[in-house]
């Protein structure tokens, strides 16, 4: 495959709000210009930085536990600099602010960040993953159906892939959105209140979806089979993928590298990726068999379900105003 043509939470948030903190005292300073991160500094400056954002786990993880994009990069003067974040949201965050050139997020974040003007392109994307999310509720909860979360408390990271996810299955079980009480928490402060019984369920992803199910016999009401893709994406802000193209090109390709070797070696990515997450290998490799791997350039199919996605939360007045998916697709 070619691109050539186309729970450490709160400690990963302070990491990145001190980069835009003092990017945002060298733009003061005059030393930048508007926007302008460390790798698009005039000739003579420092070495370059490739700021890559990520998350607990997934492709990224291992493209950085392997080391093979520094190496590659090396002989061109780039450094990585890798910030973990505990979510998409939070991850768009940081690349609003400055702090992130390139990362990773589900399918729903986008939308959201792309509403609040969040200046980035769709530069690749995983295949569908739909039973790495699920909602699930306590295994002694009289809970029995998605039904019967009607005037129930339901925590989630508002926001992230699994909001859509909770929105669909609600409507297949004949539900509104409405008809339920969203408690929007980051995922240690849901696993901490689903576990407490402060809520009476959790839409949640992997690994924290395995580890819930395997530690505590958490049951799923329902995945995403059937109602959603819970495609993986890859963002750049406009600017960076714009004034770097060769560096985009060159984390996907290493990515495309990583993927191809995860999808024949699930035992192998759970052993590797199990002392980085916290988590026994057992789970890791739950959720490492439930995930799809094979980066790959955006098509317009993908674009066409993100609108989809995209058009339910305007009804729904989840995001401010109607926006159009294609606008952020990259097109070098």
């Amino acid at each position: 495959m070619s691109w050539k043509n186309n729970e450490l939470h709160q400690p990963a948030r302070r990491r990145w709000l001190k980069v835009a903190a003092a990017s945002g005292a060298a733009l003061a300073g005059g030393a930048l210009g508007a926007g302008y991160p460390q790798w698009a500094l005039a000739q003579g400056a420092a070495a370059k930085t490739l700021r890559i954002g990520y998350q607990k786990y997934g492709s990224l993880v291992l493209v950085k536990a392997r080391g093979t994009l520094e190496k590659r990069l090396a002989s061109q003067g780039v450094t990585v600099s890798w910030l973990e974040f505990p979510a998409g949201p939070q991850l768009l965050e940081g690349l609003n602010a400055g702090a992130v050139d390139f990362g990773t997020v589900g399918e729903t974040p986008p939308i959201f960040a792309q509403a609040a003007g969040v200046d980035f392109v769709y530069v690749a994307n995983e295949p569908p993953s739909p039973a790495a999310e699920a909602i699930v509720v306590p295994h002694d909860s009289p809970i029995k159906s998605v039904a019967d979360l009607r005037g129930k408390k339901v925590a989630l990271n508002r926001g992230s892939n699994v909001h859509y996810l909770l929105v669909r299955a609600l409507r297949h079980a004949g539900l509104q959105y409405a008809d339920i009480q969203p408690a929007y928490l980051a995922p240690a402060d849901a696993r901490a209140a689903f576990t407490q019984g402060s809520v009476d369920a959790w839409v949640i992803w992997d690994p924290y979806f395995a580890a819930i199910e395997k530690q505590t016999g958490a049951r799923i009401l329902a995945d995403g089979t059937g109602l959603v893709d819970n495609t993986q994406f890859y963002l750049a802000s406009k600017r960076f993928a714009s004034s770097a193209p060769q560096l985009v090109r060159a984390t996907l390709e290493e990515l495309a590298s990583a993927d191809a070797w995860a999808k024949a070696n699930p035992a192998a990515v759970a052993a590797q990726l199990a002392p980085l997450v916290g988590l026994e290998p057992a789970i890791v490799e739950v959720a490492a068999r439930r995930s799809s791997y094979g980066a790959r350039p955006v098509s317009a199919n993908v674009l066409a379900s993100q609108q989809t996605i995209a058009d339910t939360f305007s009804e729904l007045r989840l995001i401010p105003k109607q926006i159009a998916v294609k606008d952020a697709q990259w097109l070098a």
